[in-house]
């Protein structure tokens, strides 16, 4: 990671606990709480659509498989 990513990175964060300290409705304890847990947002919604990847998987392979074998596929070109 570059130092310029990192950079912008710590600022989203930074960005984001003094929103959550200045602008939520909650009492003080949870406001630090919340300020401090709110990257956890995008990676519950990674995990979230994982699991529902492969439980697609699960219940429609004929439909499911190939298209994730083609994402992955696509993804190892690009990559």
């Amino acid at each position: 990671m570059t130092f310029e990513a990192s950079a912008a990175l710590t600022l989203l964060y930074v960005a984001g606990v003094v929103w959550a300290l200045l602008r939520s409705d909650a009492r003080p304890p949870e406001r630090i709480v919340l300020a401090l847990v709110w990257p956890l947002g995008p990676l519950a919604f990674v995990i979230t659509v994982t699991i529902l990847l492969a439980a697609s998987a699960i219940a429609y392979p004929v439909v499911t498989v190939p298209a994730l074998a083609l994402l992955a596929v696509l993804w190892w070109i690009i990559r």
